[in-house]
């Protein structure tokens, strides 16, 4: 990877519809949870994340950038990292139902320009609303992301702060697919932290190549 550019995203699914495999499914989510099933065609997908990138563009992320998503299992989750891989910005996964001090510990050291998140989670029958625990986190941690956007499931609607959260079921509807931007190989595709169970958590920086 010397010289190479790549883009994650172009290579997950774009990469997979010029080759005449649009049509095939890319992504299953069933959720024993929910009891919701939904597939995505790689041409479904493409779009998706392509808007969705749009809606993070649109938030001034750009290449470089870090954004933390704190999601249940849900295809919005996978959405979004590759959105974060499509304009080279870095994503970081947090354990979504993590309580607000952990989730502010990782705020504090990833700097995220943007917060992507869920208004809840559900744990075998419990509902657990996440944006109370969103809000928490931001209060607690020094650093403050510019923006939060928020995916409203049926389940609970999430209390929006004017100024700062945003819908992203709303925002999608105006979204225009974009096209990846390229990265070295050696540019940063994510953080993922370790537990921090023996101390603060460390976050391991994995490369696009």
């Amino acid at each position: 990877y010397a010289d190479g550019e790549l883009n994650t995203s172009y290579l997950a699914l774009d990469y997979h519809v010029e080759q005449g495999r649009g049509d095939q499914t890319a992504l299953i989510y069933d959720s024993p949870v929910t009891g919701k099933k939904q597939q995505f065609t790689y041409s479904e997908l493409t779009e998706e994340v392509a808007k969705s990138a749009d809606v993070l563009r649109f938030q001034q992320v750009k290449k470089g950038d870090r954004v933390l998503i704190y999601m249940p299992m849900i295809p919005q989750a996978a959405i979004a990292m590759l959105a974060c891989a499509r304009l080279g910005a870095l994503h970081s996964v947090e354990f979504g139902g993590f309580a607000a001090h952990e989730l502010a510990v990782r705020i504090e050291d990833a700097q995220p320009k943007v917060i992507v998140t869920a208004s809840c989670g559900i744990e075998i029958e419990k509902v657990i609303p996440y944006k109370p625990m969103v809000d928490k986190a931001i209060e607690e941690a020094s650093h403050k992301p510019q923006s939060c956007i928020v995916y409203q499931r049926e389940m609970v609607e999430a209390k929006l702060v004017e100024g700062r959260d945003h819908d992203w079921q709303a925002m999608m509807e105006t979204a225009l697919p974009i096209a990846p931007v390229s990265v070295k190989g050696t540019d940063p595709l994510y953080i993922l932290y370790t537990s921090g169970t023996t101390g603060k958590p460390k976050g391991v920086v994995r490369d696009n190549g």
